[in-house]
């Protein structure tokens, strides 16, 4: 047990992040509301994704059961893979565990709300990023760690390669 320590922990606090931010912003703010925090750059904007990315397939008839599928079909293929990696991979463990919880996260939120809640706004004056929440941030900051680890383990077999 102790090689699943670091993920079990991110997971952990990830999971109760997201889901506590979500449970804020759908109790305090109305849908649509905005709050700003940084003027400008960034406010608290309360909205309802039905898509992935940018809306993708959000009118489509098909994007819940896809939606449910394709989180169920990552989560299992992350927990299989963790079992896979060695314990002293501390930085793959805390990124799949970043991974895991931003898919589980929105999970919760699409089987709870048939939609994921955002609200993080990041701006600059009029031209908006598409809202995004801690599960979002979750992904893609643990999908730079798999892929700045990926490209660090290549280099070092490059390196043993020209030095043998």
């Amino acid at each position: 047990m102790r090689k699943y320590r670091i993920f079990t922990l991110v997971v952990s606090i990830s999971l109760i992040l997201d889901q506590l931010s979500k449970i804020y912003i759908d109790n305090n703010f109305a849908l649509g509301e905005s709050r700003r925090l940084i003027n400008n750059f960034f406010h608290l904007t309360y909205v309802r994704n039905p898509g992935a990315a940018f809306g993708i397939l959000s009118d489509s008839a098909i994007r819940l059961p896809f939606f449910i599928t394709i989180s169920v079909l990552a989560s299992v293929g992350i927990l299989w893979y963790v079992t896979r990696i060695p314990t002293e991979k501390y930085w793959q463990h805390l990124a799949l565990g970043l991974v895991f919880s931003g898919a589980l996260g929105n999970l919760i939120d699409r089987l709870r709300f048939g939609e994921v809640v955002d609200f993080l706004d990041v701006h600059w004056y009029n031209y908006h990023w598409p809202a995004f929440n801690v599960a979002d941030s979750a992904i893609c900051v643990g999908v730079t760690i798999l892929l700045i680890c990926s490209w660090h383990e290549e280099r070092e077999k490059k390196q043993t390669t020209a030095n043998a």
